[in-house]
């Protein structure tokens, strides 16, 4: 069975201001699609058979196949980025995921802060990241197509997708106005925690 493009987890005109339904339409509808099919398209020519997408990217980067990790890691990190986002409700971090952001950075506001920074700083394309570091939130990016699906211990919890394509059509170049609206009403807090557990790459696991 092929690799599918995962229905978003809310309407295309969900996310209001901050990211819009023609947005969606094109970074949803057409970038993350087009790694589906690229990704299928090399699975059938290079006879590889079904395989969870995860195992797909973990043999893609031991073989040094360039071409069949960036597509593959793009189909998972897109669709765990899909999860991290949520309608405007006012949601903040509770629980155990705010008693971490408390003892790491000392409140939400300077976690968003730091994030933004990594998220602008980056350069070029790539992705802004909170981890989970043994015991305790770590902030980290990734170049391109990497993931942390390719990293041994990386437990993700919550991206930003920094490529220009996620932001270009609402904010235009301006990367620093689509970090601190993204992350600053946005983000699905409850999908973080939840990633806690130590199984955020599941979350946005298929099979093949």
């Amino acid at each position: 069975m092929p690799y599918t493009l995962p229905e978003l987890p809310y309407a295309k005109d969900a996310l209001g201001e901050f990211m819009s339904a023609e947005t969606l339409e094109y970074h949803h509808g057409k970038h993350h699609k087009a790694y589906v099919d690229k990704t299928n398209g090399l699975v059938g020519e290079k006879n590889l058979g079904a395989m969870p997408l995860s195992r797909l990217i973990a043999h893609a980067k031991a073989e040094g196949d360039k071409t069949l990790f960036n597509q593959s890691a793009q189909i998972w990190n897109h669709s765990f980025y899909w999860q991290c986002l949520a309608p405007a409700q006012g949601q903040r971090p509770s629980g155990k995921l705010a008693e971490l952001i408390d003892q790491a950075y000392g409140s939400t506001d300077n976690l968003l802060a730091e994030l933004k920074k990594e998220a602008v700083g980056h350069f070029s394309n790539g992705w802004a990241w909170l981890v989970l570091d043994g015991d305790a939130l770590k902030i980290t990016s990734l170049h391109d197509a990497d993931s942390p699906v390719a990293h041994e211990g990386m437990k993700p919890l919550l991206t930003l997708d920094v490529w220009e394509h996620a932001y270009y059509i609402d904010y235009r170049n301006a990367r620093p106005d689509f970090a601190e609206k993204v992350l600053g009403n946005i983000v699905n807090w409850d999908f973080v925690a939840q990633n806690l557990d130590g199984n955020g790459i599941a979350r946005a696991d298929q099979e093949g």
